[in-house]
């Protein structure tokens, strides 16, 4: 049944202002679509295509070889920029600038973050939980008790922490894990969705933009880790009167959740993807056939909104 609320049916005047979209499931609030920590939390869960998913067997062919080209390793190079001496009132750290590029090809969009040494033992803690046996032979640089500041000391860890987290990445299920990339990507989009949540759009923008390419060079074996923060783009975009923009983030989201109908975001994504459509007078009634489609395979009883869904991510 066409929602009266929509394109395409006799009542319906423009698009509306929140999503419509019906979900069976309200969107736990623990971050994105990444598995839980352990050996085998590393991110191969999110299989194919949905049981009962209404793709054609020539349509399934070629989601399954994107796939595969999906699932092609991406090489990463870590780099440790440089470091500075950060005193506050309390404390007294160091701040490592850490440097992602992807190799064998000229990479525009290398990832720069910061991160203190208490980040790196954290992880390195929360790797022994699950995986104590892949990384016995990975040295983790020690914590001395003085001269931590001094230069010598600075440079020599650089180069420390540098080999720790290529070592690191090279081990297949520890690269793939939530701890390894919560590590690199983590405090960025909490942040990022918590200027969303505060209506601080163009903030959250900013640092969307920084964090997404890495996020999908760290899960490009698993795309849909990476919709929660496409959608929040599109929320941001599309708050901020930006419609064309707020479209091309729900096409990479879409994109992503090929023959994933079952998906929490799903239905939010496409409900939202109908509005905009309308809006730049593109083909909204394949979008809206679509969603109806949807909706008679898997009849919902709550409704959720994509911008509902999304501030409820990285809560914690």
């Amino acid at each position: 049944m066409a929602s009266a609320e929509h394109p395409g049916n006799p009542g319906w005047t423009g698009p509306t202002t929140q999503d419509t979209a019906r979900t069976e499931q309200e969107a736990p609030a623990t971050g994105p679509d990444l598995p839980r920590p352990g050996p085998e939390g590393h991110l191969d869960a999110h299989g194919g295509p949905s049981s009962n998913c209404s793709m054609t067997t020539r349509e399934l062919q070629d989601y399954w070889r994107n796939e595969k080209r999906r699932w092609k390793h991406v090489k990463l190079l870590f780099e440790i920029a440089s470091a500075r001496i950060e005193e506050r009132k309390v404390s007294k750290f160091v701040m490592y600038q850490i440097v992602v590029i992807q190799t064998g090809s000229f990479d525009s969009n290398k990832a720069v973050l910061e991160r203190r040494y208490s980040d790196f033992e954290k992880l390195q803690k929360a790797l022994l939980k699950t995986f104590s046996e892949e990384i016995e032979d990975v040295v983790f640089p020690k914590k001395h008790l003085l001269g931590n500041f001094t230069e010598e000391m600075i440079c020599e860890r650089k180069l420390a922490l540098r080999e720790y987290l290529g070592l690191l990445y090279a081990i297949r299920c520890v690269r793939r894990s939530r701890e390894f990339v919560d590590f690199l990507t983590r405090p960025e989009l909490s942040e990022a969705f918590g200027c969303l949540r505060a209506g601080q759009y163009t903030r959250a923008l900013d640092i969307l933009v920084r964090v997404v390419p890495l996020q999908e060079k760290l899960t490009a074996h698993c795309p849909v880790a990476v919709v929660p923060a496409l959608c929040a783009m599109l929320v941001c975009h599309r708050d901020l009167e930006r419609p064309a923009e707020a479209f091309s983030a729900g096409e990479r989201a879409l994109q992503r959740l090929q023959a994933r109908e079952g998906h929490r975001y799903y239905v939010p994504l496409l409900d939202a993807m109908v509005s905009l459509a309308y809006v730049l007078g593109r083909d909204f009634v394949s979008l809206q056939r679509k969603l109806e489609e949807t909706q008679l395979r898997r009849p919902t009883h709550r409704g959720v909104t994509l911008k509902e869904l999304a501030v409820r991510e990285y809560l914690g």
